[in-house]
C-alpha cells in the first residue's frame, strides 16, 4: 500500500527556517516525479517544487525561488523541503504528492492532476 507521510512543519517566526520531510511507503521511490504542494484556507492548491527522482533534476514555483530546496534521501525514500525566510505568506497545510510517468517533473498550474498519490499533509504557521 502506497503511502506518504509528511513532518517537520510547525509554528516559527517570519525570517525562520523549517524543513519538512516525507517518508515514501509501498512503491519502488526511483522512476517518480515528487512534488511539495501548499494550500492555505481559502486559496487554491500552489505547487512550489519538484524532483525528479532519476535524475534529481529540480524546479520550483517563482514565488520561492531562493528560499526554498527541494532534496531527496533515495536510499532512505525521504523527500524533504528545506524553506528558508518564512514571510507570512509562507503559512499553508504543506504536501508531498508523487506522479508516476512524468519526467517533465513541474509542479506548475494544473500540474496537480498529474500526482497519483498524497500525504495528509504538515501544518506550516508563521507569526510575524
Amino acid at each position: 500500500q502506497v503511502s506518504l507521510v509528511e513532518s517537520g512543519g510547525g509554528s516559527v517566526q517570519a525570517g525562520g527556517s523549517l524543513r519538512l520531510s516525507c517518508a515514501v511507503y509501498g512503491y519502488t521511490y526511483r522512476g517518480y516525479c515528487m512534488g511539495w504542494f501548499r494550500q492555505a484556507p481559502g486559496n487554491e492548491r500552489e505547487g512550489v517544487a519538484s524532483i525528479y527522482t532519476n535524475t534529481g533534476s529540480t524546479s520550483y514555483a517563482d514565488s520561492v525561488k531562493g528560499r526554498f530546496t527541494i532534496s531527496q534521501d533515495s536510499a532512505q525514500r525521504t523527500l524533504y523541503l528545506e524553506i528558508n525566510s518564512l514571510k507570512p505568506e509562507d503559512a499553508a497545510m504543506y504536501y508531498c504528492a508523487a506522479a508516476p510517468f512524468y519526467p517533465t517533473c513541474t509542479v506548475a498550474a494544473g500540474t496537480a492532476r498529474l500526482f497519483t498519490y498524497w500525504g495528509q499533509g504538515t501544518q506550516v504557521t508563521v507569526s510575524s
